[in-house]
């Protein structure tokens, strides 16, 4: 976990020293998406940490989303807000600017800072009040919206996207970013206080352990057979129809292989037609997934769009082949050919060839599952939770420091 830019250590400051936070969000659990898993492992990390949590989030249709299932937690609130489904994600909603309310509630008690974790209208207002307010903001750099457009007919609004995000995130004290490489990149784009704020992999829950042959055969799958699996939101940004593209030319060689889709979403009954012979396995949560993920053997993972993609630790802590473009959490995770394979970005022809070549090379295949769950045993959540209050305390300090008068306002004062 590298600071930003500008944010230091807190002289004094015990990284246990318990903190208000205030973490905004469009998306929390039980949402099923990277962004909400990651920010509810946050969540657990710091409450275990004994520092204090307030979750402001939009209410989502159904019981299940507009209650606040863990208001029982100590240490843990949950603020709703109003919220409209999102044009292409119908299940999900962007909450509305909320700025009265938060200045109510922030003024009432003050948060020692607030995070903001999405960039729509609900997170834009929390930034703006933080600031008129004085209170330490930080942000969030989770999804490429900008990217997302030219999957959607907007790439007309790309430009207008990007120039949003920048602002925001400029207007936040730090902006936190999952790899190196996106470090890079937005600074290069002119976004300033980037830092790194790394993703953990639940070693414990994702183990070539939970494998299970039984889940197997149901697939019609016998110990031989490879079984190649994608899990995420079947949508046109994931680039899914390369996974069937590359399914079909294995099927030239291996007959017997198997497609397994874990999720859900737009695409699913055009690939079904496409591809009748896949299995869709729907949306899967906690050991059930981990059941689905060990019982494949290679991973296939065809986005390009993603800020990270917390399916790449998974299937390799898991025990899978994972083949993906060299972007985002493979191009750090992966060494190609020894612990997966990776090709250029946005090499369509490379990906099916390479994929074909996983599948039929099974000394490949057995070498890469061999190495790929000791790949990612480093990835220790407990680092990514003091690595994430370090930068928070840092953030808080150097407020601090804006705040205070300077040694000739004092001298004037006291003459």
């Amino acid at each position: 976990m590298h600071n930003p830019p500008n944010a230091h250590a807190v002289p004094g400051m015990h990284k246990t020293t318990s903190l208000r936070i205030a973490l905004v969000t469009e998306t929390f659990a039980p949402e099923v998406n990277g962004v909400a898993m990651t920010l509810g492992r946050l969540v657990q990390g710091l409450l275990a940490r004994g520092h204090q949590v307030q979750v402001v989030r939009p209410c989502q249709p159904g019981p299940a989303y507009s209650a606040a299932p863990d208001e029982a937690v100590p240490g843990l609130a949950h603020v709703l807000v109003p919220g409209l489904a999102l044009p292409t994600y119908s299940e999900l909603r962007f909450g509305l600017p909320s700025g009265a309310r938060l200045s109510r509630l922030w003024s009432a008690q003050r948060p020692d800072i607030v995070h903001v974790a999405t960039e729509g209208p609900l997170g834009y207002s929390a930034v703006t009040l933080a600031r008129q307010l004085g209170l330490p903001v930080s942000s969030s750099f989770h999804t490429n919206f900008h990217s997302y457009s030219q999957h959607y007919g907007l790439s007309w609004f790309k430009s207008l996207i990007e120039s949003y995000l920048r602002h925001f995130h400029n207007r936040t004290q730090a902006t936190l970013v999952p790899t190196r490489a996106l470090v890079a990149e937005l600074q290069a784009r002119g976004y300033l206080q980037v830092g790194l704020l790394a993703r953990g992999v639940a070693t414990s829950q994702f183990s070539p352990a939970k494998r299970s042959q039984e889940l197997r055969e149901r697939w019609g799958a016998g110990p031989d057979d490879t079984v190649l699996l994608l899990v995420g939101r079947l949508a046109k940004e994931k680039n899914v129809g390369l996974v069937i593209s590359a399914y079909q030319a294995i099927l030239q060689q291996r007959p017997r292989t198997k497609l397994v889709f874990v999720g859900d979403g737009p695409l699913r009954q055009q690939l079904q037609l496409a591809c009748p012979q896949a299995i869709f396995a729907g949306v899967h949560k906690d050991e059930a997934l981990a059941m689905h993920y060990a019982s494949g053997d290679v991973f296939l993972f065809p986005s390009l769009t993603e800020t990270y993609g917390n399916v790449v630790p998974e299937a390799l802590a898991s025990g899978l082949a994972v083949l993906s473009y060299a972007h985002a959490a493979a191009k750090e995770l992966i060494v190609s050919h020894q612990n997966g394979v990776t090709v250029t970005p946005g090499d369509d022809a490379s990906f099916v060839a390479e994929a074909v070549a996983l599948t039929c090379n099974l000394a490949l295949q057995h070498a890469c599952r061999q190495a790929s769950t000791a790949s990612v045993a480093h990835l220790d959540w407990d680092a990514i939770y003091d690595g994430f209050v370090e930068t928070l305390q840092g953030v808080i300090t150097h407020q601090a420091k804006q705040a205070l008068p300077t040694p000739d306002a004092v001298s004037h004062a006291s003459a």
